[in-house]
């Protein structure tokens, strides 16, 4: 029964990831088709556990004062096994502001700011770009930091005669570089923070340096790469200043733009803090959810329907597939495997989790890759005497955050990003992508795996 098990629960799981990397149908769908058959063929029919399914669907959580709150003394409910409802309502909070914000023109005002302190200067806003792709990231899903930032590059390339695609594929790079440097960066950091228990500053102090030094890396290296073509065809073209996009007529409603610029800084305040305030990222998703409704009541039914319910779904779904490995000992099995090939040797499991995560995150979405993954770090960290469970969450996260950067689909800014671009008429293609990002991955992931050898060896 355990060896039916085993093999139903992973059959299932692979054939999801298969329709998921597909894209024939929106990722929630194999996903919940996934979950459905996991209840029903794995812990019903073959292990017939009713249990089982009440752990993996993991709403008692739910109702623990310290899943929303740490008091002093407490520790925060965790998801272990099953539903991580902590990032579920985290996203699904940040998703509602980010609309928000959006609704009001406080993306694109961001943008059009910045482009014009540059004096609309092609080569400065390529750099600019970049570290604003980077820095929102640290704070905001990287597929917000994407959606709105390429749609910017577009409507400025259109008047100031470049060719965004350089511009669009530096930004989708900085975003998941940036993203990697806290918790709430890129939706992977959140499935490992939430299932840890880390801090935004556990982050901020352990990933957070080396992203920047990759970030640093990568702007020099998009630099020489595009400087040159960007340069080119904008000095070719004859464009009048009076023509310039000025910042504040992006401004929709300026007295709700101010309430809601407040509201995303309270937010960013609360996220940096939590660890000292006891205040979990759950409720921080709902503050900021309730706070962006009642601010622009009269528009809240209209925020809600933008919101993309469909990828809470696939977290749902997913996580209760990555249930059915756990529950009938799947992960262990791979735990066991990785302890054995390393030898116990911390020097060898660094470079074999981060490439490996690397190498996964860039030919499938790397957020089925780091759930799937989490339980086996567990595993690993028991089963292995002296391995610190921290070092292999650094190792994760950013084996997932930055290797997620080499092909279209490795993330979901880097789709959100493409997307837009053949949206508008500029098709990036697979061939003209990787030529620039897989180096680039490469040489971050190298840098990365320097710094995770000098400070946790």
């Amino acid at each position: 029964m355990e060896l039916a098990s085993q093999i139903f629960a992973l059959v299932i799981f692979v054939g999801m990831f298969i329709a998921v990397v597909s894209d024939k149908w929106h990722r929630y769908i194999p996903a919940l088709v996934g979950a459905g058959l996991t209840i029903i063929v794995v812990f019903l029919i073959i292990l017939r556990s009713p249990q089982a399914i009440t752990d993996t669907l993991n709403l008692g959580q739910l109702t623990h004062q310290a899943f929303w709150w740490v008091q002093p003394g407490e520790e925060l409910v965790e998801s272990h096994q099953g539903v991580n409802w902590q990032t579920i309502i985290f996203i699904g909070g940040m998703m509602v502001m980010v609309e928000g914000l959006g609704e009001v023109g406080f993306f694109r005002w961001l943008c059009l700011r910045l482009a014009k302190l540059v004096n609309y200067r092609v080569v400065p806003i390529l750099v600019s770009f970049m570290l604003l792709s980077g820095f929102l990231a640290m704070f905001i899903d990287s597929i917000t930091v994407l959606l709105f930032l390429a749609t910017v590059t577009i409507e400025l390339a259109r008047l100031l005669k470049f060719d965004p695609v350089p511009v669009i594929i530096a930004e989708i790079f900085a975003s998941n570089v940036g993203g990697s440097a806290t918790m709430c960066g890129d939706p992977p950091n959140i499935i490992i923070g939430t299932a840890y228990g880390y801090s935004f500053f556990d982050f901020a102090t352990n990933t957070g340096p080396i992203a920047w030094i990759g970030m640093f890396a990568t702007l020099a290296f998009f630099y020489f790469a595009f400087r040159k073509v960007l340069k080119a065809s904008h000095e070719n073209a004859n464009i009048d200043p009076s023509t310039y996009p000025e910042p504040r007529d992006a401004i929709v409603n300026m007295n709700l733009f101010r309430i809601n610029t407040f509201i995303f800084i309270l937010i960013v305040v609360l996220l940096v803090t939590h660890a000292q305030t006891g205040i979990s990222v759950a409720l921080i998703g709902v503050i900021a959810a309730s706070l962006i409704l009642l601010a622009g009541f009269g528009n809240a039914g209209y925020i809600l329907r933008r919101v993309d319910w469909r990828t809470l779904l696939f977290f749902v779904g997913l996580f209760i597939c990555v249930g059915g490995l756990e529950v009938t000992g799947v992960l262990v099995i791979l735990a066991d495997f990785i302890a054995e090939i390393s030898g116990g040797n911390i020097m060898i499991v660094i470079p074999i989790i981060l490439w490996i995560s690397a190498f996964a995150s860039a030919i499938v979405d790397n957020i089925p890759f780091a759930a799937t993954m989490i339980p086996v770090l567990r595993e690993l960290a028991i089963k292995t005497a002296g391995f610190e469970q921290t070092t292999l969450a650094w190792t994760l996260a950013l084996g997932t955050d930055i290797g997620g950067n080499a092909t279209p689909i490795g993330a979901s800014a880097n789709v959100v990003g493409t997307a837009v671009a053949q949206r508008e008429g500029y098709p990036i293609s697979w061939g003209r992508f990787c030529k620039y990002t897989i180096p680039a991955t490469i040489m971050v992931i190298g840098l990365c795996w320097l710094y995770l050898v000098i400070r946790y060896t």
